[in-house]
């Protein structure tokens, strides 16, 4: 049985929501699935992604292969790198610790780098809205 990871649509319409899963290649996009490993919110800035890393390593692992936008996810949250690293690993080209230090300094750098996203972001929206109480101003024609 050949095992995919892929997104599995929820929401109403035009209000996408997704389930991160684990599903026989075979079933249909919203079908039956195996386990399912997360959750992605695209419609928040940035996207919200709550993803069980342990368990997406572990399907990796055993061969099961993401889809193009869920490999992105995995990129974006560590797992392929984590992957990468644990690889080296079994090759005896250094032990776990300086893997797991490794990991935990690339995750320290990629979490600046979201807030930092987040906080632009929300200073944009900021800058958009006028400041509550006060009505815009009227252009006078004339």
């Amino acid at each position: 049985m050949a095992a995919k990871i892929r997104l599995q649509r929820h929401g109403s319409k035009k209000r996408p929501f997704y389930f991160i899963v684990v599903a026989d290649a075979r079933a249909p996009r919203d079908g039956k699935f195996i386990q399912k490993l997360g959750t992605y919110n695209p419609l928040t800035v940035p996207a919200t992604i709550q993803l069980d890393r342990q368990k997406a390593l572990e399907w990796l692992s055993k061969g099961a292969t993401p889809t193009d936008t869920v490999r992105r996810i995995l990129s974006f949250k560590g797992v392929l790198y984590l992957k990468h690293l644990l690889r080296g690993v079994g090759l005896g080209l250094f032990d776990e610790a300086t893997a797991m230090e490794k990991f935990t300094a690339w995750s320290v750098d990629h979490d600046a780098q979201v807030r930092k996203r987040q906080d632009e972001a929300s200073r944009q929206r900021r800058g958009r809205r006028p400041a509550p109480g006060r009505r815009p101003e009227r252009r006078s024609e004339g």
